[in-house]
Parts: structure tokens; C-alpha cells; sequence
């Protein structure tokens, strides 16, 4: 048990220098390819590893539902990951990798597990634009020196919600609550890597009527801060009468949302700025280590009604 806890410690301690743990695997090759390409996860996500148990099929199941393994005494559906992406396991699907995240457990059958890569987020770059909606970003698992290997980062939340669409509540504006009134001038900062959660997070901000900046990185958010930060010295006024809020994840390419937080907290000029992070990474270890970064709030992915109640405590 000390071990255990020595190495969730170690893993958080991560936090504070920018850096996380990707546990990299395959899936087979790709359509027209002959080789197979790394793909990765963030470990904060896994729970456990396994060789692949006993599966029960499910009638009518969705297309890329396996069926369901009973693991520990938990039901839980496993999704033939390789199929979702396009690839054909040359070996088959004998590793079972068990996650939780966004208040929920899944499995992922996956051809096989090949290490854990300990990175610096600078070392990942935002996918968007470089093809593929299943993908946040790209790790460039030996640095940016040329010829370094590449590892895809793959949306979960994105696949969790292709593959079993009803796990993702849908944002209703009658059940959101009451609007949010922001001096004019103010803006909600918003930071995500995922397309589907800036879309979701879009969404619940125009139902509460918020005007809002979106960025889809930390580091592009920590900019956005200091430039507005300096428009309103050159108006006469302070970051306080630009953003209200800062509302971000913690999994992103480049710089994370722990990083982020503490940046924002760690300044004179904005540290009075309420910072609420909006993340996937469940589990009370998470939540703790939330906490000593900063954040005035935690919220996690993606109840609207549960994310709106926390910007008006902030706010208030």
C-alpha cells in the first residue's frame, strides 16, 4: 500500500513542473499502413491493466461495444478500441485497460501495452488541423529533435461519447438555472484541448449568456491573460475589468491546467482572478491536488447544470 501512494504522490508531484505520464499501446496497423502506430492515455485515467478477461456479448449492442467483463465485481462495458480508430490488431485484442474519467468506468480492448513515457507538456502539440477527430495531440515522445518518435493522444471523451452517445447528457437551457450577469466588458477565459468539450462548454456558456474567449490550450490561454492584461493598463483600467472568470482543463498540450492555475495564482497582478478547472480527471486524489495549486473550484466533466451553479458561487 505505501508503494502505491508513494507513486500516486510521485505521479501528482509531476504536476508541478508541467510534466504527466502517458501509458503508450497499440492498436495494429492502419488501413494502407504497414506498421502499427503508438497511440497514448494519460495515466491519471487508468485504473488498472489486464490481460483480457472473460467478455459476455450484449444483444444489439452499439458497433464498437464488445460486450461486458465483471471486473472485481464491477459490470463494465469494454469497446473494441482498435476498431474505433480504423486499425486491424495483427495479434488481436488481449489487454483489457480499465479508465475512469468523466464520473464513469469503461474498458478499452487494445492490441498491446508497450511502457510508460514521462513527459514535459511542452513535448505535446495540439492535433487540431493535423487530421483525425479522435485525436487532442500529438507527443513527441523523444523532444522535438528530428526523426523523434510519435505517439497519438486520443480524445476519450470524444470516443466515449461516438460510442455510447446517451453516457453524454445533452445541455437543456430550461434546466441550466438562472443567467449570469457580467459587468460589461468581462468575459469568461475558457481553455480545453478537446473540440467536443469546447463545444459542450460553448454551448452551456450561451445558455447562461456569458460572453466568453475560448482557447484550446494552457500555454495559448496564459497568453491570452498577460495580452489583455495589457490592453487594459493601455485603457486605464486592470485584468479584473476584462475577465471575470478563468475556466479551464488540466490535460493539455503545451502548458496544463495545473500549470495554468498556478501561473495565474502566482502573479500579483492576477492572482485575484477565480480560476474553476473543468476536467475528466476524476478521483479524490485529483481533487486534492486541485486545491493546493489554487483553483477556487472544481468541476467535473460535463454536467452544464453542475458547472453553472460553480461559476455563480465563484462569482459571487
Amino acid at each position: 500500500m505505501s508503494t502505491a501512494l508513494h507513486e500516486i504522490d510521485e505521479r501528482t508531484n509531476l504536476t508541478a513542473n508541467n510534466k504527466f505520464e502517458l501509458l503508450l499501446f497499440r492498436l495494429g496497423e492502419a488501413p494502407g499502413a504497414n506498421h502499427r502506430e503508438l497511440f497514448g492515455i494519460n495515466v491519471f485515467k487508468v485504473r488498472e491493466i489486464l490481460v483480457m478477461p472473460d467478455i459476455t456479448e450484449i444483444a444489439n449492442a452499439p458497433p464498437y461495444v464488445v460486450g461486458i467483463a465483471n471486473i472485481r465485481g464491477q459490470v463494465i462495458t469494454v469497446i473494441n478500441l482498435p476498431k474505433v480508430v480504423g486499425c486491424k490488431p495483427s495479434k488481436g485484442t488481449s489487454i483489457l485497460l480499465v479508465t475512469e474519467f468523466a464520473r464513469s468506468t469503461q474498458a478499452f480492448a487494445v492490441e498491446e501495452v508497450n511502457e510508460i513515457a514521462r513527459l514535459d507538456w511542452n513535448q505535446v502539440i495540439a492535433a487540431d488541423g493535423k487530421g483525425g477527430n479522435l485525436v487532442t495531440s500529438i507527443a513527441r515522445l523523444d523532444g522535438d529533435k528530428e526523426g523523434s518518435r510519435l505517439a497519438q493522444v486520443l480524445d476519450v471523451e470524444q470516443i466515449l461519447r461516438d460510442v455510447l452517445p446517451n453516457s453524454c447528457g445533452d445541455i437543456m437551457p430550461e434546466n441550466i438555472g438562472n443567467k449570469i450577469k457580467l459587468p460589461a466588458g468581462k468575459v469568461i477565459l475558457a481553455a480545453d484541448d478537446s473540440p467536443l468539450a469546447r463545444s459542450m462548454i460553448e454551448n452551456a456558456l450561451k445558455a447562461l449568456d456569458v460572453p466568453y474567449v475560448m482557447a484550446k490550450t494552457g500555454l495559448e490561454a496564459w497568453t491570452k491573460v498577460q495580452s489583455m492584461s495589457d490592453i487594459a493598463e493601455a485603457e486605464g483600467k486592470t485584468i479584473q475589468d476584462k475577465i471575470a472568470l478563468v475556466l479551464t482543463d488540466l490535460e493539455m498540450p503545451e502548458m496544463d491546467g495545473f500549470m495554468l492555475t498556478r501561473n495565474i495564482k502566482n502573479d500579483q497582478r492576477f492572482k485575484s482572478i477565480p480560476v474553476i478547472i473543468h476536467s475528466s480527471l476524476t478521483g479524490e486524489t485529483n481533487e486534492n491536488h486541485v486545491k493546493s495549486v489554487g483553483a477556487d473550484a472544481y468541476v467535473a466533466k460535463f454536467v452544464a447544470e453542475e458547472l453553472a451553479d460553480a461559476m455563480r458561487t465563484v462569482l459571487a
